[in-house]
């Protein structure tokens, strides 16, 4: 049971980072448009590149990755921190070690869910790359180096890098 309660707190938490909508709100904030009526029709950072410029996109792109390796560590901490609320004892290491992965598997699932079909955007939003990396960095971060090689790749196409 505690299982089931703990994960449905850090799905809601990891979906509501996600459905955060930053390249939405860098297009209000400092334009007054709806960035996804431009470009690509995307709230991902690299519309923003296309329609507002490289600042804007570089802050999108960091507080994307930062929403999914926050969902990761969210759901690291808080996993364990509830489970023990239930015991006078701490958990084993053994209980641990079976759910945790699973909840931070969710976590990041539902953080990727957040913002590819945000709340906020009545269910639209970006292609989550950027917070598909940033959950990568936090779950594995060798893997998630690997994925940062290939992301500069895509972005000289559109000119961010001189």
């Amino acid at each position: 049971m505690v299982f089931w309660i703990a994960s449905a707190v850090v799905l809601a938490v990891a979906y509501l980072f996600g459905s955060t909508p930053t390249g939405y709100l860098a297009g209000k904030l400092l334009k007054g448009i709806d960035i996804r009526e431009h470009g690509s029709k995307s709230t991902g950072a690299t519309n923003v590149l296309r329609t507002l410029g490289k600042w804007p996109a570089l802050v999108v792109l960091l507080v994307d990755v930062l929403k999914g390796a926050g969902a990761i560590v969210f759901a690291r901490w808080f996993y364990p921190w509830f489970y023990s609320l239930r015991y006078d004892t701490p958990p084993t290491a053994l209980d641990l070690q079976t759910w945790l992965p699973w909840t931070v598997c969710l976590a990041g699932l539902a953080v990727l869910l957040g913002h590819s079909r945000s709340i906020w955007l009545n269910f639209a939003g970006g292609k989550s790359v950027a917070t598909g990396l940033g959950l990568l960095l936090a779950m594995s971060w060798p893997v998630g180096l690997g994925a940062v090689t290939v992301l500069p790749l895509r972005w000289l196409r559109f000119g961010l890098f001189p």
